[in-house]
């Protein structure tokens, strides 16, 4: 079994639609659009901290929201918000990017909004929303809970789930699929490395990019399948 060093190692070198590919391939939810980094180009990839924010509801004060998880997580891990899709309110700040930097956190992905783009930037610490916005969550969201199953999206987030974000989306692959998901995956970059290199070299477009190879299958008229295709 691969080590989940390794794991990490080996999606890094992937994009989040080759990823997307082979979760389709194996009839798993596919990567998702709308979440994209709110600067720069980072990419992240982790095992899923999870936390469930839910609207406000006067209390006596407990800890700020996203604290608890910023503080269990680690160089391996990427914080998972879910605040429903809300873009009428922060749910991650520069506070939270700060500790979760200092903790080595790899980055947040926040099904919301979040503020101090300028702070998550100068530290460098890649944070991927649905938008941005200044309205602090104070008086606004509480943390229902951290550590449990939450919804990303359309996709149901585990924590130990891998996830990977880059400028093109989010894709989560679930903790048991990972090393099949890691095969099929990296079966899509090499087949899609070796059709540029052939349209690099004149191959026609339309002879390079065949749905059966794009696809991975076996292709009809080839000397390793045997059968002579028919017109």
């Amino acid at each position: 079994m691969t080590s989940q060093t390794a794991l990490l190692e080996h999606y890094a070198a992937l994009d989040s639609a080759a990823v997307s590919d082979a979760l389709d391939a194996l009839g798993l939810p596919p990567g998702q659009a709308g979440f994209l980094p709110v600067w720069g180009t980072p990419k992240i990839v982790g095992f899923a901290v999870t936390v469930q924010l839910e609207p406000y509801v006067p209390s006596p004060s407990g800890a700020h929201i996203g604290a608890t998880a910023v503080a269990g997580a680690d160089e391996t891990n990427v914080i998972v918000v879910a605040n429903d899709g809300r873009t009428d309110v922060s749910c991650w700040g520069g506070l939270l990017s700060l500790g979760a930097s200092l903790n080595g956190v790899l980055g947040v992905v926040a099904d919301g909004a979040c503020r101090d783009v300028h702070e998550a930037r100068d530290i460098g610490f890649p944070v991927f929303a649905k938008g941005r916005i200044p309205a602090t969550a104070r008086g606004r969201l509480q943390q229902r809970s951290t550590g449990e199953p939450v919804r990303l999206g359309g996709v149901t987030v585990t924590p130990g789930d891998l996830v990977l974000a880059d400028e093109t989306g989010v894709a989560v692959v679930p903790h048991s699929h990972l090393e099949e998901v890691l095969e099929r995956a990296q079966g899509v970059a090499a087949r899609e490395q070796a059709i540029a290199a052939e349209l690099r070299a004149g191959v026609a477009l339309h002879e390079a990019m065949r749905d059966t190879r794009l696809a991975g299958t076996p292709e009809t008229g080839t000397p390793e399948s045997g059968i002579t295709e028919e017109h």
